[in-house]
């Protein structure tokens, strides 16, 4: 005698509540991410295995661009970029006002000699994202600006470290200086960035 099949009812699962939980986690990622600031030059670094992560604080940053320009990101800290600037402006005997100020803690990097730093700051945000500068900010024997960007930015906190990104491209002669200026002022402990390269096979 053959057996009764049972009847098969279909499987309803209620999906509502993981669409809300999935909603609420792409919410809460958009809100919490911090976005990287585009450079303010094209620069590719070179690549490495290294897997180490940079500090998310407390992190100034050098970029080299491949015809040897430099440029110098300050830490995201409103108070202390104010308090830099001041400094920068006591040790070149410049003065700037409020409205410079302001600006100053928004920039994204900075790319000028000092005696051109007021007249970029006057610029619009629009004008100071498009301005390529010519020259970058001085770094040779003669004149160690970049050095001074460092050197009082560690007087406003001691704290601060320091990520160097330089172009594939960029020659070793250009950035020489730059090295040299951080011995001399006994800074010997930095980060190079570079582009994350797939490990060799074993």
């Amino acid at each position: 005698m053959a057996r009764v099949k049972p009847k098969r009812h279909g499987v309803i699962t209620d999906m509502t509540a993981m669409c809300d939980v999935a909603f609420l986690l792409l919410t809460f990622f958009i809100l919490t991410t911090q976005f990287k600031k585009p450079d303010v030059e094209q620069i590719k670094p070179p690549s490495s295995i290294s897997e180490k992560l940079l500090p998310d604080a407390s992190l100034m940053t050098i970029n080299a661009t491949p015809d040897g320009k430099f440029y110098f990101q300050p830490v995201d800290n409103a108070s202390e970029r104010v308090a830099l600037l001041d400094k920068m402006g006591q040790r070149y005997g410049i003065t700037f006002d409020n409205n410079q100020k302001a600006a100053f803690r928004k920039i994204q990097a900075i790319g000028v000699p000092m005696n051109k730093l007021k007249g970029f700051l006057d610029m619009s945000e629009d004008e100071q994202k498009n301005y390529k500068s010519p020259t970058g900010i001085p770094m040779d024997s003669t004149n160690k600006q970049l050095i001074d960007w460092v050197k009082e930015s560690l007087s406003v906190n001691p704290e601060y470290k320091l990520a160097i990104k330089g172009d594939v491209t960029t020659e070793y002669p250009k950035v020489k200086s730059l090295f040299e200026g951080l011995r001399d002022i006994d800074f010997l402990k930095f980060w190079l960035i570079t582009s994350q390269e797939g490990k060799p096979n074993e």
